[in-house]
């Protein structure tokens, strides 16, 4: 069960604080698990599928639905560990929702997840495995799924204190380090710093260990030239990233350069990259390189052929795309964010057949693009956790140009959210596409996230 398939609201009085004797049902989509009480449905953190818990309703806005965190175990499941991390436990961190699972066990919880998405979501039987990415962690921590994190966001507290939220919370819990942090991150020495008038501070560590800090804070937007001059990030010293927009005032985030290289440097499928520090890149160590290699085996280019793709970011995927298809074929990517447009030109420089568009992904942009390319041959994305949307699937789906093929051969998707490349995927049954192939991984131990690569062809 999901919190999109919960029973109709009803009228309840508030069990705020209530504390109540549960039985742990199935782990749900969201890092919790389900239990049942007096006909209300509750999600219960830090707990295990088959274990009888105390509970405090920690949540309750009435209806058919409220959250509670277990605050004792009276039986307990085989898979339940003591938490690696002092700051795992009710009412601490919420950035993990598993570390009170053995990592084998949190593989398992996350392959159910999955599967039960594709089953509630895209009427799909489909086996689920979620696979360890492989050593990347230094000292053993791999084993242990700490270590990893080589990008960390930072809350801060009103004291000017470092921290990281409370789970569906403003509440920022002080740390003075985060296991799962890589080296240089999770225990960075901003960390013991006081960071007075700065809303966030991001630390983030490259292949070589070298580690950048930015700061970001919300600022008023004062008028439309101001906002226009601001809009795109910009490379040394200040960057600035989009606006936000608030039912207030309207802010946009402004983002320093505190401190170590601008430029961070990572190396995957065999090629070199450098990605301005406020980018995004896969934080895992391995995943770059293995998801590389994944989409590489789905698309099955071949020399001459063309590619799209979508959410292209630095270009990881343009550059693993173009290699594919060689000097004789063509890619062409769409990305958003000015910033990693930018980078994508720098490291797609040695592949002149290929490149990154600034342009936001939709529906028209996807038509126009194929078109532009004379038809593609197989199309990949990457898309934000909200997934690609019912606009741009069906843009995909049918997507045709000059005189290329009627549609592409596979459209390959990688995805951080379950839910969401469900959703997708019935789009893409419901119009004449099947789901032939997906592979999970476990990129985000310790939390309930995890990375799917889904191969869509059309039905023969």
């Amino acid at each position: 069960m999901s919190e999109q398939d919960r029973p109709a609201p009803v009228d309840n009085p508030s069990w705020l604080g209530r504390r109540v004797e549960l039985r742990i049902e199935s782990v749900a989509h969201g890092g919790h698990c389900v239990a049942r009480h007096e006909g209300r449905v509750i999600f219960v953190r830090h707990t295990l599928p088959g274990e009888h818990v105390l509970a405090e309703i920690t949540e309750d806005r009435g209806g058919s639905f409220c959250r509670a965190d277990a605050v004792e175990v009276l039986a307990s499941s085989p898979d339940r560990m003591p938490p690696p991390c002092p700051y795992a436990h009710p009412g601490g961190c919420g950035g993990c929702d598993f570390q009170h699972v053995a990592l084998a066990a949190q593989r398992g919880l996350k392959a159910h997840v999955v599967a039960e998405q594709l089953r509630r979501l895209a009427a799909l039987e489909w086996p689920v495995t979620v696979e360890e990415l492989g050593s990347g962690a230094p000292d053993g921590n791999e084993r242990a799924g700490l270590g990893w994190r080589r990008r960390v966001r930072f809350a801060v507290a009103p004291d000017g204190q470092l921290g990281l939220r409370a789970h569906r919370s403003h509440t920022v819990i002080a740390l003075d380090h985060c296991p799962i942090g890589a080296p240089g991150v999770g225990d960075s020495s901003v960390l013991g710093a006081r960071w007075i008038g700065v809303d966030e501070v991001e630390v983030a560590a490259d292949d070589e260990g070298e580690v950048a800090v930015l700061s970001h804070r919300e600022v008023p937007v004062r008028q439309s030239r101001d906002r226009k001059h601001h809009a795109g990030k910009q490379h040394g010293g200040k960057q600035h990233a989009g606006q936000q927009h608030g039912r207030g005032t309207r802010t946009r985030t402004s983002t320093e350069h505190v401190a170590g290289p601008e430029l961070l440097r990572y190396s995957a499928g065999g090629r070199h990259f450098e990605v301005s520090a406020g980018s995004f890149w896969q934080t895992h160590p391995r995943a770059a390189d293995v998801f590389t290699e994944q989409v590489l085996a789905a698309a099955e280019l071949a020399a001459g052929e063309k590619a799209l793709d979508l959410y292209a970011g630095s270009g990881l995927f343009t550059a693993a795309l173009a290699g594919a298809v060689g000097p004789s074929g063509q890619v062409l990517g769409l990305e958003a964010a000015g910033g990693a447009v930018h980078d994508a030109a720098s490291n797609l420089a040695a592949l002149p057949w290929a490149r990154v568009r600034r342009a936001a992904v939709t529906g028209a942009a996807v038509t126009a693009a194929v078109t532009e390319l004379d038809g593609v041959a197989v199309i990949v994305l990457d898309p934000p956790r909200t997934g690609a949307g019912r606009e741009v699937m069906s843009a995909m789906l049918s997507a045709a140009g000059g005189s290329g093929p009627a549609r592409p051969r596979a459209i390959v998707y990688v995805a951080c959210d379950p839910a969401a490349l469900a959703r997708d995927i019935r789009t893409a049954t419901d119009e004449g596409w099947q789901l032939a192939g997906l592979r999970a991984f476990d990129a985000f131990p310790m939390t309930h996230h995890v990375e799917c690569i889904a191969v869509l062809r059309p039905v023969a």
